[in-house]
């Protein structure tokens, strides 16, 4: 009578990935480095969402912005710009009232004055935006302390996004933007991402 049971072959795990290091902290900031940061965003609505993201995110941590995301995207309309474009004092008390997203006046505010801001671009967010990128090579950060938080393109594109009338998009924010939205690569050398670009 033959022996019925299985024996199962060790199989070797493969090697885990290398990652820039802020992305090891949180199962959510594993998903968001490996499938979002860094890759090329093109889109209006789409990069209206970032722009407000990174807005929400000052003083707080990316974390947080991230673990509430999809309550975001309701609470907002899914940032059509628009949709935002068109909220009144009702929808500013509603979000205000909404505890499952950042309760912040001006932020909120600052969400709708920049959706209507967005509707008066003759080129269109997307276009402005991508206008900014840096061309050419660039050194890639051998650590995250190697990683600015500005840069030359970001204190213009800042400026320009001012003075067309947004809010709460500094240097840094913009900086931030440019980073999750692929205008610029900043993974580390080493980490897997690194060149991978869309």
């Amino acid at each position: 009578m033959s022996d019925a049971r299985v024996t199962v072959r060790d199989v070797e795990s493969p090697p885990e990935r290398s990652r820039c290091g802020w992305a090891e902290s949180a199962p959510e900031y594993v998903v968001y480095h490996d499938e979002e940061w860094g890759t090329p965003l093109h889109g209006d609505d789409a990069l209206f969402e970032r722009l407000c993201l990174e807005a929400f995110q000052s003083g707080l941590s990316w974390i947080t912005i991230l673990r509430k995301r999809p309550a975001f995207r309701a609470a907002f309309a899914g940032f059509a710009i628009d949709a935002v474009a068109s909220f009144g004092d009702a929808d500013e008390a509603r979000l205000m009232a909404d505890a499952s997203i950042v309760r912040n006046r001006a932020k909120i505010a600052a969400a709708v004055r920049n959706a209507r801001a967005v509707q008066q671009l003759p080129e269109g967010l997307s276009a402005l935006l991508w206008s900014f990128a840096p061309t050419g090579p660039r050194p890639r950060p051998a650590t995250l302390a190697d990683v600015p938080a500005t840069s030359e393109e970001s204190v213009a594109m800042a400026k320009e996004l001012k003075r067309r009338g947004f809010v709460f998009v500094g240097p840094t924010t913009a900086y931030a933007l440019m980073q999750a939205t692929g205008m610029v690569d900043d993974h580390v050398a080493g980490c897997f991402r690194a060149g991978a670009g869309g």
